[in-house]
């Protein structure tokens, strides 16, 4: 089986105040961070793909060494039809992942860059947005209208997006109020998510 890019995406709301003070207990004086779910294994998604949880756990792990522990798991603004983390459009840095039964979870630093600002404007106006991780493999079927990623799976990184594939999970701001216990929201909420594409547009237009 040739291996293939593979792109997942999980609903993304900020909950609770913005302030640009959310980063302060994570070394980000008067940075901006959320957390939430950015991943869920072995659970159907949008894209009928199933992640064994095996697989993900062995890439979480090469993730947080080669990515996370040298301060560079950098994501963007949409998904690129690219395998290769496009600088020009760098938006976040992952602080953080750990597991919360089969949900894979994250801290989430927003930069300060272009894409940054825009995803941070995006979150103060209320905008559901997914984040959605992206990588290299192949799948096999495993029944009606499901597949199962393969061992050959290669985790790339997390992007920011307006459409999400895995289903019930939220990210939340980090701040005085919110810590890691996750607030459940409804999934019922594709009329907001699916407007965070004209807005963005807005957005850049504005700024050019």
């Amino acid at each position: 089986m040739s291996k293939k890019l593979l792109v997942e995406y999980v609903p993304f709301k900020p909950v609770g105040s913005l302030n640009e003070q959310s980063g302060d207990a994570y070394g980000v004086p008067g940075g901006f961070v959320v957390q939430g779910v950015l991943q869920r294994a072995g659970a159907k998604n949008q894209n009928g793909r199933v992640y064994p949880r095996q697989i993900l756990e062995r890439e979480c792990r090469r993730y947080q060494q080669e990515y996370i522990n040298q301060h560079r798991a950098l994501g963007e603004l949409d998904h690129p039809d690219s395998t290769v983390i496009n600088l020009k459009n760098v938006s976040h840095n992952i602080r953080e992942i750990w597991w919360d039964g089969d949900d894979l979870c994250g801290t989430v630093e927003v930069l300060s860059t272009p894409s940054g600002n825009i995803l941070k404007e995006l979150l103060k106006a209320g905008i559901l947005l997914g984040i959605s991780s992206r990588g290299m493999g192949s799948t096999k079927p495993l029944g009606a209208n499901k597949v199962e990623v393969a061992e050959d799976f290669e985790l790339i990184g997390w992007d920011f997006v307006s459409n999400p594939s895995t289903h019930g999970a939220f990210m939340v701001p980090v701040n005085e109020s919110v810590n890691r216990g996750l607030q459940q929201i409804g999934t019922d909420v594709c009329g907001d998510y699916c407007k965070a594409q004209d807005l963005m547009r807005e957005i850049i237009t504005e700024i050019a």
